[in-house]
């Protein structure tokens, strides 16, 4: 019986059906998390990008980070003229059931329910980035500008450099 979700091959055909200039790499260990990818391609945390779904008073909205920053609600909220605690992360079944993909592979684009999508600056610091390719053991390869143009996301300021493991106490 088919999965009601979707897949990396989902992914990679929608990729092929918009042009989108976008590469799937499968890999050999999962990568769940940001510094998972990053260890696991050899490339920095600021290269993995992170689509995060939120809920703002029942709507959804995705905003797509570097890994090594963190979404600041408070902008967020500041941006969408709501308060600090009307801003959710969505629930892992949430997104699944709105993204047709799970937590830790959702990719920028290919959804099955279309949201709109906010693009934080720390993206474009990096020429090269990767994303979740449909689960946690695909990466997405592209840039910068082609995830602009695939998802027609809007540039934003919403993130606060995370502390490195080097600099934690």
């Amino acid at each position: 019986m088919a999965s009601p979700f979707l897949t990396p091959l989902d992914l990679a055909q929608f990729i092929r059906q918009a042009g989108i200039a976008a590469d799937l790499i499968p890999m050999a260990v999962d990568t769940p998390t940001a510094p998972a990818a990053a260890a696991a391609l050899g490339v920095t945390r600021a290269q993995i990008i992170k689509s995060l779904l939120f809920e703002i008073h029942g709507a959804l909205l995705m905003v797509i980070s570097a890994g090594d920053v963190q979404v600041d609600r408070r902008a967020l909220a500041a941006r969408l003229g709501v308060g600090k605690k009307q801003i959710k992360l969505a629930a892992s079944e949430t997104v699944l059931r709105c993204l047709g993909y799970p937590v830790g592979g959702v990719p920028p684009f290919g959804h099955a329910t279309r949201v709109p999508i906010l693009l934080d600056r720390s993206v474009a610091r990096e020429e090269v980035i990767y994303g979740g390719g449909g689960d946690d053991r695909t990466m997405l390869r592209l840039t910068p500008a082609e995830l602009q143009r695939a998802t027609a996301g809007v540039w934003v300021d919403l993130t606060a450099a995370l502390p490195m493991p080097e600099e934690m106490p």
